[in-house]
């Protein structure tokens, strides 16, 4: 039984973000760790949400959802973190709320924190890898572990074999194109393990 935290922390317009925590949440579990899906704040007008049936509709899907604060971040002892991108970057909604842990990454509260990554995109090069590695940029400046999944299970290669993290291309009519459910566990449990082995040293 592992006895990892693990925050599941994520953005999603149409809802593809939102069922990608969720599977991370599953394999998570499976591994035996205690998980928090949670949702960053949405920063758009609501005007612009309710001109948009499938924003709102995730909008109304994810209400019970919690919001992420800081006392999440000190909670866990891993974060997956899931977000579409935007022209080859995180959403705003995530770059605010990074933004806005200075406080506990001044008090040295960010330091070996594991983490990884997933995301979303229109266009199999619709920016993907370039999104992952913007939110690894500022957890390099975290001090976190960055936990990839690499090529570490056969299972990534049908998923599009993305060895940052785990991206899924999703079609005009909102359904995703890729099998990433595999992925998206194995991924899970490989950051479960990785924080079992820094959990383990730290002891």
């Amino acid at each position: 039984m592992s006895n990892v935290k693990l925050a599941v922390i994520f953005y999603s317009m149409g809802g593809t973000n939102y069922q990608l925590s969720k599977w991370a949440e599953e394999g998570a579990k499976e591994a035996g760790a205690e998980v928090k899906v949670l949702k960053v704040q949405e920063l758009a007008p609501e005007s612009v949400i309710q001109g948009n049936e499938v924003w709102k509709a995730t909008v109304e899907a994810t209400k019970d959802v919690p919001v992420v604060t800081s006392e999440d971040i000190e909670w866990a002892d891993a974060i997956i973190f899931s977000v579409p991108t935007r022209f080859g970057n995180m959403p705003s909604q995530m770059k605010q709320f990074l933004d806005t842990q200075g406080g506990l990454w001044a008090s040295g509260k960010t330091i070996n924190k594991v983490v990884s990554a997933m995301t979303s995109a229109q266009n199999p090069h619709g920016g993907q890898e370039a999104t992952i590695l913007s939110l690894y940029t500022s957890m390099m400046h975290w001090g976190a572990i960055i936990a990839a999944p690499g090529y570490t299970d056969p299972v990534l290669f049908g998923a599009g074999g993305n060895p940052y993290g785990t991206s899924v291309t999703v079609g005009q009519d909102g359904k995703m194109i890729e099998d990433v459910q595999a992925a998206v566990k194995h991924q899970a449990k490989r950051t479960v393990t990785v924080a079992e082995w820094v959990k383990k040293a730290n002891q």
